[in-house]
């Protein structure tokens, strides 16, 4: 098949994440499969414009906020004489209309919606134009194929009138021979939580500190390493001297693989408080290294962690519990340690060969009913 994914990043972008992850992992290994797949993408300062990762042929158009106008030009102007059987419309920021200005059927790949959460990830105009541009996906993206990465985002796109029937879900998955549990159960010296992402304001890293420090005045020497970059270190930081626990949270910026991995394995545990994800992938990393996590009973995140097996689920928001519910599985080692190991079993379930099989599968069937017989 010849394949074009629109997406707003590619993984070489500074502002890279899960969408990005799972957009190289599942099509490149359709590229190694013999499909061509090419991708177009916004592009960031210093780029190549034209690059291949993974197998892909990246075409970067525009900036992170010119894109919806760049990329459609791009299109037109660079690849539309290239006769694709299927366009992937990546929708992990805010609609690009695809259908409007492509020939070849389309479908729509969702992580996941903001919604109101919007106004917590960026600027109120933003926001505004996000939650405005998304009411529109269920009129663009009626009666065609929707691939949702889990079963709360599916909920999502059938409340907001896409029907049930056009949406498959093909969960995300995971490099399990990377993603292993220390060889010798190796784990820090002092208690220690892991958060791994972005510093979004969405992202709720502020509720960890505040359990930090209710933890350390509990009389707990609890630390917190926070890996990833964003616009609200300077405001976590400051919290952290305001809360007296600066020298329990470790600010480490980006964190290359290697030293990621390290931090997966040898934390005691992960913990991840956003109100909404698409699916959480950092806690089914966090399960395949045997590390539990402690996460807000969100939509997403209550998929990749199970409650009281693999890890712990609290009310989104609720420090007290949240609270408690680190404080527990600090104290109490025998319970830790096997919820990490039915992290394992859990993560086994999930690869990136499974999702890409099942993306290919799914594309064969739209390529196949688009053809006149």
């Amino acid at each position: 098949m010849r394949i074009l994914v629109v997406n707003w990043l590619d993984r070489e972008n500074p502002q890279a994440g899960g969408a990005e992850e799972h957009l190289h992992e599942v099509f490149g290994r359709l590229a190694e499969k013999g499909h061509a797949v090419v991708a177009l993408v916004s592009g960031f300062e210093g780029c190549e414009r034209t690059v291949t990762l993974d197998g892909i042929e990246v075409h970067r158009a525009g900036g992170r906020y010119s894109f919806s106008f760049a990329g459609p030009r791009y299109y037109r102007k660079h690849l539309s004489n290239r006769d694709f059987d299927v366009v992937v419309e990546d929708l992990n920021k805010v609609p690009v209309f695809s259908p409007y200005w492509v020939r070849a059927p389309v479908v729509l790949l969702a992580h996941h919606l903001f919604g109101a959460t919007a106004f917590q990830a960026g600027p109120p105009p933003v926001a505004l134009a996000t939650c405005i541009l998304e009411r529109a996906v269920p009129t663009v993206f009626r009666r065609r194929p929707v691939v949702a990465v889990s079963e709360s985002t599916r909920e999502d796109l059938v409340k907001r009138g896409l029907a049930g029937g056009d949406i498959e879900v093909i969960p995300n998955g995971i490099d399990l021979t990377y993603y292993t549990p220390h060889s010798e159960g190796v784990r820090t010296d002092r208690p220690s939580l892991l958060f791994l992402g972005r510093l979004k304001r969405y992202k709720r890293v502020d509720l960890i500190i505040e359990a930090v420090s209710r933890l350390a005045n509990q009389g707990s020497e609890v630390e917190l390493f926070v890996g990833g970059t964003g616009d609200q270190l300077e405001a976590l930081q400051s919290l952290a001297r305001k809360r007296g626990v600066a020298e329990r949270v470790h600010f480490l910026g980006f964190v290359a693989n290697e030293r990621k991995l390290q931090l997966l394995r040898t934390s005691w545990l992960h913990v991840l408080t956003s109100p909404k994800e698409g699916w959480g992938i950092s806690n089914l990393e966090a399960a395949a290294c045997g590390t539990p996590t402690v996460a807000s009973d969100a939509p997403g995140l209550r998929e990749s962690v199970v409650d009281g097996e693999t890890g712990i689920l609290v009310p989104h928001g609720d420090v007290e519990r949240l609270t408690d519910a680190i404080g527990s599985l600090l104290q109490d080692a025998e319970r830790r340690d096997l919820m990490g190991r039915n992290a394992r079993s859990f993560a086994e379930r999930f690869s990136w060969d499974a999702s890409a099989a099942d993306f290919e599968a799914l594309l064969h069937r739209v390529v196949a009913g688009s053809r006149p017989e």
